[in-house]
């Protein structure tokens, strides 16, 4: 038997920027429902929680650097305020990046970025191979030297999800775990109707599926985000002892970007791949392979280290590789995906933004260069 439940806000995904949405929408007194079908498994799985707006700096990518260091600065607030609500951890560690040149080559294009950074106000500090010894003893001798980014933190995105849905449920979120199919009248949204049959109903319906957010059916395809898959893998290392790193530690070994995520309690993270080949989710063992190698590369000791995890997710990549955020076109569709490699660090600022579109009409103005007309625009006559 279908029965209709209504609630203000409909959020399709359960991630952590879904989950993040619905506990802002709750907290300005808006009753949320969130629909996944694998409410525990996504992007935020897989991902190492890297807040790294400095080190990302790509030079095509000013606008989203802005928006990415919008969101490092209230960081510690928001994790703060997860915590004191529901006593969970959140991971939140202040770091500190170290990206770290293989070559000759790669030193001088660290000195090159490092120099544009300067002319935007970034605050990073070339170091030799002497200092870059200094600050990370462990790492392998005779790299020529790197960057310290000290204002690039990190996350535990699994710790996060947790206390966010927590924070959701209290503020009386209710997740169902069913595939959706959105629901239209013309030419607005008037919800979704699940895979049981089950119709619920809300003014508004956020797309928060990531990499998944175009796949929604009912979606009219003027209406869907241009989102695709871009599949990355992680590993989970340990070495027995303490810690071997201090800082997150960045690099490009032979070409191939690699990466290190010392945790609090001694485990490693390695990655990422990444590969554009559909919605295949298995673990391939060639990047199995190269994220070792590699890693091994910068820090030698991982030769002994346990291998405790091979995760694989799906990043939600856009046109543009930036974020997709706000009104869709069809009146009561809101767009929430798109983040690519930024997901974990833009939690917040596009939880509150999409809260404040769905109860002002207006989309903060930070937000705005990322609004879904963008790519309608792009589009020539």
């Amino acid at each position: 038997m279908r029965t209709t439940t209504t609630s203000d806000v409909i959020v399709v995904g359960a991630g952590v920027i879904g989950a993040a949405v619905a506990w802002r929408c709750a907290q300005r007194g808006l009753s949320v429902t969130v629909v996944d079908p694998v409410p525990e498994r996504g992007a935020w799985h897989t991902a190492a929680g890297m807040l790294a707006p400095i080190t990302e700096l790509h030079y095509a990518e000013t606008p989203l650097l802005r928006l990415n260091l919008h969101a490092l600065a209230g960081y510690p607030a928001f994790c703060a305020e997860l915590t004191e609500l529901t006593g969970l951890p959140t991971g939140f560690r202040e770091c500190g990046t170290v990206s770290v040149a293989w070559d000759g080559a790669d030193l001088a294009a660290l000195r090159d970025l490092h120099a544009f950074g300067n002319t935007l106000g970034i605050d990073a500090t070339l170091l030799t191979g002497r200092e870059l010894r200094e600050v990370e003893p462990a790492l392998a001798a005779g790299l020529p030297g790197g960057l310290l980014a000290c204002g690039d933190h990190q996350v535990d995105p699994r710790l996060l999800r947790a206390a966010v849905v927590a924070a959701a449920t209290q503020r009386g979120v209710h997740t169902r775990a069913a595939q959706a199919r959105l629901d239209t009248d013309g030419d607005r949204t008037v919800g979704v109707r699940l895979s049981d049959g089950t119709a619920l109903s809300a003014g508004t319906v956020v797309l928060a599926a990531g990499a998944w957010s175009g796949q929604i059916d009912g979606v009219a395809a003027a209406f869907a985000p241009p989102v695709r898959p871009v599949k990355g893998q992680t590993l989970r290392l340990r070495l027995p002892g303490e810690p071997r790193l201090s800082h997150v530690v960045r690099g490009t070994v032979k070409g191939t970007p690699v990466y290190l995520v010392p945790r609090a309690d001694g485990q490693l993270i390695a990655g990422a791949s990444s590969e554009e080949t559909g919605f295949d989710m298995s673990a391939r063992a060639g990047a199995v392979y190269e994220l070792l190698r590699d890693a091994q590369s910068l820090l030698p000791e991982l030769a002994e280290a346990v291998l405790e995890e091979v995760c694989t997710g799906l990043r939600p990549g856009s046109p543009d590789n930036a974020p997709i955020i706000g009104s869709s076109g069809l009146t009561g569709l809101v767009h929430a995906t798109g983040h690519f490699r930024n997901g974990i660090l833009l939690t917040a600022v596009t939880a509150d933004g999409v809260a404040e579109l769905i109860t002002t009409g207006e989309l903060p103005e930070a937000l705005r260069p990322f609004a879904p007309a963008r790519f309608a625009q792009a589009v020539p006559a």
